[in-house]
């Protein structure tokens, strides 16, 4: 097989180095299987590896790219074969092992996920981790009881990837979505997508309140910080909020108020180490419960080389939906 190209992330004394390089097979990390990677995509925290805004990398020299989709070309593994469609996400992948932004890609088998019928390759990463993570979210808002019946949901962030997925899903399933956004421009965009109401974010950034007015029966928050603690205070008796992101801070300035005086429930959501059996889970239900014209509509395509350019535009909010890059 001939040399491919590789996105390589080095550490130095002055920081980090980005650049491209030419790899060959053998120079990738240790895996029973090997991947023609034909599509990623970029995510907050692809984001933060490349510019190096967080320490998101490891060890060095890395692969960024957690997330990846392609076809089989080796394999010892029991459940894979040459020619088989699989992506994967998570697990370190652009972290501690050599990740998608390269022409190939050698990794342990029991982190692969075979390609849901119906997707494509470039299908798979217009989810990634942000549609698995959104349909993750629904799964524990639907595990603590949140119905269609029970009052609208919130989404916060609901321009970007995680949110965009989540308002498709949510409305698809008969939900009245409340979609939360600093892009109030993109009405039409989250409409279309099938939010009934949209929330200019600065509603929920400003002093915390130790309780709100009750009114959502659950929500997906991809901010965290004051945001999610206003969210928290503005929860319904015996609601619940998914914690999935950090973009507004890592902070959590709230109180007890909405656990032990409403019953409020706060789940957090994993992507990274999810066991398989809940990957495999949330694939099923993507396959089954999101209209890929929906996805279509939200996902733009572009060539891996403008992942750099990418990278601190997703970081200031200015990535609508999902991007595909295209890496064959």
């Amino acid at each position: 097989m001939e040399n491919f190209t590789a996105l390589m992330i080095s550490k130095e004394r002055e920081g980090q180095k980005v650049g491209w390089r030419q790899m060959s097979l053998d120079e990738l990390m240790e895996g029973d299987v090997t991947v023609r990677v034909t599509h990623s995509t970029i995510n907050y925290k692809d984001g933060l590896a490349i510019t190096g805004k967080a320490p998101i990398i490891r060890r060095y020299p890395m692969i960024p790219g957690i997330d990846l989709a392609g076809v089989v070309v080796i394999s010892t593994h029991p459940e894979f074969r040459p020619g088989d469609l699989v992506l994967a996400t998570g697990w370190g992948l652009g972290e501690s092992h050599y990740g998608g932004y390269a022409g190939y890609a050698r990794l342990k088998g029991d982190w692969l996920i075979p390609m849901p019928a119906g997707f494509s390759t470039k299908d798979a990463m217009a989810l990634g981790t942000a549609g698995f993570t959104a349909m993750s979210a629904v799964l524990t808002l639907e595990a603590h009881g949140v119905t269609p019946e029970g009052g609208p949901v919130l989404v916060t962030g609901a321009a970007g990837g995680v949110g965009s997925v989540a308002v498709a899903i949510l409305a698809r399933l008969g939900f009245t979505v409340v979609a939360a956004t600093g892009r109030m421009g993109e009405r039409a965009y989250l409409e279309g997508l099938g939010a009934s109401e949209l929330l200019d974010r600065t509603e929920l950034t400003g002093p915390v309140r130790t309780l709100g007015p009750e009114r959502w029966a659950g929500a997906i928050d991809t901010a965290g910080g004051n945001l999610l603690a206003n969210v928290l205070s503005q929860t319904r008796y015996c609601g619940t909020v998914v914690a999935c992101g950090l973009a507004a801070g890592m902070e959590l300035p709230s109180s007890v108020a909405p656990f032990i005086l409403r019953g409020v429930t706060l789940a957090g959501i994993s992507s990274v180490m999810a066991p398989k059996a809940r990957r495999l889970e949330a694939w099923a239900r993507l396959q089954r419960d999101l209209d890929l014209t929906k996805l279509k509509a939200m996902t733009t395509t572009r060539p891996l080389k403008d992942v750099l350019e990418l990278a601190p535009e997703i970081l200031a909010g200015k990535v609508r939906g999902r991007v595909v890059l295209e890496v064959a």
